[in-house]
């Protein structure tokens, strides 16, 4: 929180020049249901710790820890500094229509645009942590045994309900052949014979998602799984293949343990696919290449990027979470959260005297006067100039 000393040049050399962290003020946090603790949470520590004040909205699907959050955070915080509003989508509403100094929302691209235009009429800015259809590509070269452990793992985790999941494989036709026992084979060794006497398995969160998820089992061809019980809100883990880019389950994020496999013929032509589709918030590519890996790394755009790895970067403070056009703006975690929270205000303090040393910046600018300046400003003269 300390002022951040700044270099400077001759023009200001005997100046004070740095740069001081101050709060927005009022903050609004909308936070969504899949991990509603640490999605709630640790935006609410940034904007604290910041010296901000914030009005927390926890989502309504995940009534439990709603309700669990609004009668034990007001044991541990000063109630002057915070409060959380509890309902659904009417009372966010009616909370947009207020003018708050920031807003920081989790959740989906559609609900995204409404929360940016409720903030545009007031100017307010925003970070949107947002989802979409996070690819994973999977190279020839590659050991599938590995691979699918490490997709399959970062797919149902959670019933695949995480915006960085991996959303979809892409593969040729002859890894797809052998990636698809080697998937079987993680997830009978992950979630046992029957994955739905599995504790280690999660359940859809609401009965509206639960069929929207059974609906999407009947796009491609199922290859494992695509069970479902709904009595219990439960989809098997579940490959599809013979997946078609104009299904449903290929044009929204699918956030279930669901995974389709779209066949492509080379490196090339997975880029080309990635790019031609919105930046997506995760991107994640599979081979025992260092060359490959590092194309994919240079030639798309995602908000973040895994090599042969999946979610593991939400573990490290020292890296960013954060997506880039359709996935959404702005960044939090570690550091990156008391920064996005903080107004980083540029501060100069000069000596009231030495007038005598501001008399080159005066008019008239004599060719002399200019060389002078010129001199002064260094490789910032551009700046002024």
């Amino acid at each position: 929180m300390k002022d951040e000393p700044v270099s400077k040049n001759l023009f200001v050399l005997l100046d004070s020049a740095f740069i001081r962290k101050e709060p927005f003020g009022l903050v609004l946090i909308i936070a969504p249901w899949n991990y509603p603790v640490n999605l709630t949470l640790v935006p609410l520590v940034g904007a604290l710790a910041a010296g901000n004040c914030v009005v927390l909205k926890p989502s309504e699907l995940s009534k439990g820890t709603e309700k669990v959050l609004a009668e034990v955070l007001p044991q541990y915080l000063d109630q002057g500094c915070f409060a959380v509003v509890l309902g659904g989508p009417q009372e966010t509403r009616q909370l947009l229509e207020h003018k708050f100094d920031y807003i920081f929302f989790t959740g989906n691209p559609r609900v995204g645009r409404i929360v940016m235009a409720a903030a545009a009429k007031h100017l307010t800015p925003v970070t949107l942590e947002l989802g979409g259809k996070n690819p994973c590509y999977v190279d020839d070269d590659c050991d599938p045994q590995t691979v699918a452990n490490r997709v399959a793992l970062f797919r149902y985790f959670n019933g695949g309900q995480t915006c960085v999941a991996p959303d979809y494989v892409l593969c040729s036709p002859d890894t797809q052949e052998r990636l698809l026992p080697a998937l079987q084979t993680a997830i009978t060794r992950f979630y046992g014979e029957d994955p739905q006497s599995s504790p280690s398995l999660g359940r859809i969160i609401s009965e509206k998602h639960f069929q929207r998820l059974r609906g999407l089992l009947g796009c491609g061809r199922v290859a494992i799984g695509g069970q479902s019980d709904e009595s219990e809100r439960y989809i098997a883990p579940t490959v599809l293949v013979d997946v078609r880019e104009t299904e449903p389950v290929m044009q929204e994020e699918i956030f279930g343990p669901i995974l389709p496999i779209v066949n492509v013929r080379s490196l090339d032509e997975a880029i080309d696919f990635i790019n031609r589709r919105e930046k997506p918030l995760a991107l994640y590519a599979f081979s025992n290449s260092n060359r490959v890996v590092t194309q994919i790394l240079d030639r798309t755009s995602s908000g973040i990027f895994g090599g042969n790895q999946g979610f593991l970067h939400l573990i490290l403070p020292s890296l960013p979470l954060g997506g880039v056009g359709n996935s959404g703006m702005g960044r939090y975690h570690g550091k990156f959260s008391f920064d996005t929270f903080s107004h980083h205000r540029a501060v100069l303090l000069s000596p009231s005297g030495l007038e005598k040393l501001n008399e080159l910046q005066y008019p008239p600018y004599t060719d002399l006067r200019q060389q002078l300046i010129g001199w002064a400003l260094g490789s910032h003269g551009c700046t002024l100039l």
